[in-house]
């Protein structure tokens, strides 16, 4: 589980600095993936790492107007950028990638909170994926 660990944590690094940057995700995950192949100093990109990006990216907009509806009190500008993206990938995993556990992403979500951003943010974290959680059946009907 330690490889997926660091696949979620370097794509949460990689839409971080697509939001602070104003490139899109892809642009960043395309640089990440070259300097790892040209610069023995950088990591390589996971499988996993691209997946969990490009998913992203494909539901970006819907993952944003989700995040938008269910902040009680925060807009998507208000939020701590750290916080906004890590909401972002784990709303992605929790409710399109089947194959991981919904407590599993919660967890993940809640530790990059924990290691990346505010002491308020992991409990911030862990409410507004909670809700979707709670709310995945029929988001996702919605999508069909």
């Amino acid at each position: 589980m330690a490889a997926r660990n660091t696949a979620r944590k370097r794509a949460f690094q990689i839409l971080f600095e697509g939001d602070q940057r104003g490139v899109d995700v892809l642009t960043v995950l395309a640089d990440w993936i070259r300097h790892s192949r040209t610069d023995t100093r950088q990591p390589p990109v996971s499988e996993y790492t691209m997946q969990l990006v490009e998913g992203y990216a494909k539901k970006a907009a819907r993952i944003d107007e989700l995040l938008a509806q269910y902040a009680v009190g925060w807009t998507l500008d208000r939020m701590p950028v750290v916080d906004r993206n890590i909401l972002r990938l784990g709303a992605y995993e929790l409710i399109w990638v089947d194959e991981t556990p919904d407590a599993v992403v919660l967890d993940e979500a809640v530790q990059l909170a924990k290691e990346f951003s505010t002491d308020e943010s992991p409990s911030f974290v862990n409410g507004l994926l909670g809700r979707l959680k709670d709310l995945k059946p029929s988001l996702r009907r919605d999508e069909a």
